[in-house]
């Protein structure tokens, strides 16, 4: 996976604009005279295939002509005839050793091809002929980034700056390896040089667009993408990249129609389908998200992060079997990984049975995230002197959390710009024992580094909530609520294995807010709630919401999500209710709220919280735990649905588990009629919660401790 698909985002890079000097006319004996004249004449007007012919005339004539062969090399180049212009390249540069053109031109052409070692060479043979030439050296960075060297790459540009210092050009690439090395403040200022030198480079303005967005100026991302289409209103990557910023606000039907005109421009952009596909998952629209998905993998069958998106959606829908799910999981290893399983399974791991284990964690949420909340209880249970723990975070924007889970690490990894092969490497040298992938098919994961399988035991735990279909992932964690022994193992790649307390630890978020009397008890009427992601809420959900809300007639309904900042997103669910027969003044819809505190206040406006199914919530259902709201779920026919139960299950909540639909009503239907036992729960839920196992972050980090041993003590019997 490159940093292209993991950023969701289009970077330009700037390569040479043509051939280096001017096309040659040495001098030929007089018989040829003519001949060479035609053919520049041709090649100055753009008859590449009449340059080509008087070319070669002259070449059957004066086999030594070194200027013609080079010249030669270009036209056919610009034909797209890259394999011939390279042989003719190669004539000149064997007849005229010092012909710094053919050199660098034999570049070009290697480059486009793809080949950067070769064209990494070819551009050292003419900077060594010509140290000052500043096109080599940006052509030499240019090579060098398609290596993946980056640092090498940066030098090359700053080498090309040195000798012409306002060759925007150079700025502008040097920006894109500064951003590829994760220095944004460093890219920002060097986009910004580019284009006080050429204010009308929009690629400058795009790319400059990106990396405010991965800095989270939105704002200022739109502003840059905005100036980019005003310069070029016909490039369908600027209208991909805004779109992508635009679904970070929320605004999803504009993101929708800059991916629309996207295609529009470009019908064949993979990319575009991908990001039209996640704005109407976002809105709930999934069967049409997975067209766009599919649509996205015909285009480009090797995009894994396209079928990751495609994965993660099948997830939500309520009428795909979890068979169908585990099915198309495979199809992802086999199309994206399986190329990557090392033949060579040897391991320097030291195998001695007690000694202290290394446990790696690879999240690209290592920040303030629903990942973090959970893992960081485990953190700070762990037993120091069973294990040792190493963080490879792919986090773009650190935050306090990452601080907090930096602190509680023994050893912190940046991978923001490691290659697979690179991160991968890493893992090796720090003598990982046991692997541990975080994310699954959600964004920005590194699961082709896993592919790699770097550590002798990997797992996968609590980012995704099925199957990555990885073979070289030997577990995944779970628990038998979650999935029960016997008919879950049939839809996992992985061993299963499961936690006697449960797969989910939970630390309470700190600086929460009190829980207030009931809403209830001050209007009379009850108010359902659920935070989740608006994605999750099925069809099936739907209607059994408007089964209780037509049970309780005064009931209302409060919902919150991200995707109510979108004016189309919120229409569509009140008419979803509408047909439903629940009318929209009983229902309220809430954007997301970027300050935690303010969030979790907002169960102060619930009385009691609904799960959505088939993907039930994980966080949500803690939080309104804590906020001493009870939450009725429905268990499911797989681990996204049973996720509620779970957590339910391992903090003595039993009641509010629902076998049917029908249960599911009556349990909310029962608590709503008890406005005592409600004020009663806002009093005692928390500290009920934050004792029992579901909250034991020493009991949790000692299973997930023993469980690694044991895994570990396998892998030894093994070998």
């Amino acid at each position: 996976m490159n940093r292209k698909q993991r950023r969701t985002a289009a970077k330009f890079g700037l390569a040479s604009s043509g051939p280096y000097g001017r096309v040659a006319a040495s001098p030929v004996p007089r018989s040829a005279a003519d001949l060479l004249a035609a053919a520049l004449q041709h090649h100055k007007a753009g008859r590449l295939a009449d340059a080509e012919m008087h070319y070669r005339q002259i070449l059957a004539v004066h086999p030594d002509h070194a200027d013609a062969y080079s010249n030669l090399g270009v036209a056919l180049k610009n034909q797209g005839k890259l394999d011939e212009a390279i042989a003719a390249y190669r004539k000149a540069i064997g007849i005229k050793p010092d012909l710094v053109a053919a050199h660098s031109n034999l570049g070009n052409a290697l480059s486009d091809l793809g080949k950067f070692n070769e064209a990494v060479t070819a551009y050292r043979e003419a900077i060594k002929l010509k140290p000052g030439h500043a096109r080599a050296h940006a052509d030499l960075g240019l090579a060098l980034m398609g290596q993946g060297n980056l640092e090498e790459s940066g030098a090359a540009y700053r080498k090309a700056i040195g000798i012409k210092p306002d060759y925007a050009e150079a700025y502008f690439n040097l920006a894109n390896v500064l951003r590829d090395q994760d220095r944004l403040d460093e890219a920002v200022a060097t986009y910004r040089r580019a284009i006080k030198i050429m204010p009308d480079l929009a690629e400058a303005h795009s790319n400059l667009g990106n990396v405010l967005r991965d800095q989270g100026k939105l704002d200022e991302a739109i502003a840059a993408f905005g100036q980019a289409l005003t310069l070029k209103p016909a490039l369908a990557e600027i209208h991909y990249n805004l779109a992508n910023v635009l679904r970070d606000q929320g605004k999803l039907e504009e993101a929708a129609a800059c991916s629309r005109q996207a295609l529009v421009l470009n019908p064949g952009y993979a990319e575009a389908y991908g990001s039209l596909g996640n704005a109407l998952k976002d809105q709930g629209k999934l069967g049409e998200a997975l067209s766009y998905f599919r649509q996205s993998l015909v285009l480009n069958l090797d995009d894994s992060s396209a079928h990751s998106n495609l994965l993660f959606c099948l997830n939500y829908v309520d009428d795909i079997s979890n068979g169908e799910i585990y099915k198309e999981s495979v199809g992802w290893n086999e199309r994206h990984a399986a190329r990557y399983r090392p033949s060579d399974k040897a391991y320097n791991n030291e195998r001695g049975s007690d000694r202290r284990l290394r446990i790696g964690y690879v999240s690209p949420d290592l920040r303030s995230h629903s990942v973090a909340y959970f893992l960081e209880p485990l953190l700070e249970g762990c037993d120091r002197q069973a294990v040792e723990v190493f963080c490879y975070a792919e986090v773009m924007r650190p935050d306090a959390v990452t601080a907090r889970l930096q602190g509680l690490s023994d050893h912190w990894r940046v991978t923001v710009g490691m290659s697979d092969d690179e991160m991968a490497a890493r893992i090796r040298a720090d003598g990982i024992d046991v692997l541990v992938d975080l994310a699954g098919h959600t964004a920005h994961n590194r699961l082709l580094v896993f592919a790699r399988k770097p550590a002798p035991v990997q797992v996968t735990w609590l980012g995704y909530p099925n199957t990555t279909g990885l073979g070289v992932i030997d577990y995944r964690l779970v628990d038998a609520v979650t999935d029960p022994n016997g008919e879950a193992n049939a839809c996992a790649s992985e061993i299963l294995l499961r936690l006697p307390g449960g797969f989910l630890c939970y630390g309470g978020p700190k600086g929460a807010p009190e829980p207030a009397d009931p809403p209830c008890l001050k209007t009379g009427a009850v108010t359902f709630g659920s935070f989740n992601n608006p994605a999750k809420v099925s069809t099936a959900t739907f209607d059994a919401w408007a089964r209780l809300l037509t049970r309780l007639p005064e009931a209302r309904l409060l919902l919150k999500g991200k995707s109510f900042a979108d004016a189309t997103t919120r229409a569509l669910f009140i008419a979803r209710l509408g047909e439903r027969g629940v009318a929209s003044e009983r229902v309220e819809l809430v954007a997301w709220v970027p300050d935690n505190a303010a969030h979790l206040a907002l169960y102060q406006r619930i009385d009691i919280a609904l799960d959505p199914f088939p993907y039930n919530g994980t966080t949500t259902t803690c939080e309104a735990l804590w906020m001493g709201v009870p939450v009725v779920t429905l268990r499911g026919d797989r681990h996204a649905g049973r996720v509620g139960a779970s957590l339910l299950s391992h903090s003595g909540l039993t009641d509010w588990i629902a076998g049917s639909v029908e249960d599911y009503v009556e349990i909310a239907v029962k608590l709503a009629g008890n406005p005592r036992h409600l004020h009663d729960l806002r009093r005692s839920l928390r500290l009920s919660l934050a004792a029992s196992p579901l909250c034991d972050s020493k009991a949790f980090a000692g299973q997930i401790e023993a469980a690694f041993r044991k895994m570990w003590q396998q892998w030894k019997l093994n070998l």
